[in-house]
């Protein structure tokens, strides 16, 4: 290699400094490491080349002496193994050649590329355990079952295995809700724990409960002599089925009467909210003789219209 320069093997120029040449240096023995490239000649070549100049230009008693001399110069043209450092040096510090001050997992640095030299078993354990990736999945449970509480299957898939889940759902959970299932998502790396799966709830609708807070909310007509008179009527819970509400006499429609703790579940507090009834009158729509008659009757001894104090 007496005719090589050196400056061109690390593709440096003449005025370059020590931290240019070092960055030279590393770049190029990283492309050109024999386990990076396996079974190429002109690779592993080309990486005695670049240690031996490295080993003039990285020091510089001999980095003077060679821009003098040439490789003539005492303890020049000293190629080296691409295992050994400059003359007298000891073997090469792939930490400070790779970074990471000495730890250094090459098939980390490499993507594997290194094959069995570090694998099956060989390789240096300095991969740290990760955790997998976290799934996402969506479901629609029925208004009871997120009022109440219940399960719910679901079909996910882990990797390119399809499973079904069957997934708690708590009670009181409300619309848009997200269960987390800790470890249920993708296997971890190196022995890491498994990624989440997070579950967001929709909640269907239902066919007369709806929900405000942690309350329920429920239209029930009555008549208007049961508004008028006052009556006892059966009306749904959510748990309990049907229970007798009394309406007041004189009672308008719109009007709110409490079913207390008959509401949706607090998850907090583990307190129940209320159920409200929310009056509807009804009027017939067809009206014989006779209850034309009692409603005239009604007209001319009812006290004066409501609207005559709003206007």
């Amino acid at each position: 290699m007496s005719s090589k320069d050196y400056y061109k093997v690390l593709g440096v120029s003449r005025e370059a400094s020590a931290d240019e040449i070092r960055k030279a240096y590393k770049k190029l023995a990283r492309e050109n490491h024999p386990d990076m490239r396996p079974n190429d000649k002109a690779a592993a070549e080309r990486f005695k080349e670049i240690q031996e100049a490295n080993s003039v230009l990285s020091d510089p008693e001999k980095r003077e002496q060679y821009d003098r001399y040439g490789t003539a110069f005492p303890g020049g043209q000293q190629a080296q193994s691409w295992s050994t450092g400059p003359a007298g040096s000891g073997p090469i510090d792939l930490g400070d050649l790779f970074g990471n001050g000495g730890a250094v997992d090459l098939g980390d640095l490499f993507g594997g590329a290194f094959g069995g030299r570090f694998g099956d078993g060989q390789r240096r354990q300095t991969q740290r355990p990760t955790k997998g990736q976290d799934l996402r999945a969506r479901i629609e449970v029925p208004f009871h079952v997120a009022a109440l509480g219940g399960s719910h299957d679901l079909r996910i898939t882990r990797g390119d295995q399809p499973e079904r889940l069957s997934i708690k759902v708590p009670a009181g959970v409300a619309d848009g809700a997200v269960i987390r299932l800790a470890g249920q998502g993708q296997a971890g790396f190196n022995g890491g724990p498994g990624g989440d799966l997070l579950v967001t709830v929709k909640v269907a609708d239902h066919p007369y409960f709806r929900r405000e807070g942690n309350n329920l909310l429920l239209d029930v007509p009555v008549t208007v002599t049961e508004a008028a008179l006052g009556a006892k009527i059966e009306v749904p819970t959510l748990e309990e089925g049907h229970v007798i509400l009394t309406i007041p006499p004189g009672t308008s429609s719109g009007s709110k009467l409490r079913l207390r703790g008959k509401g949706i579940v607090d998850q907090k507090r583990g307190t129940h909210g209320d159920q409200f009834v929310i009056v509807k009158i009804v009027v017939p729509t067809e009206t014989n003789d006779r209850a034309k008659q009692l409603f005239e009757e009604i007209a001319q001894i009812a006290p004066m219209s409501p609207r005559a104090k709003l206007w």
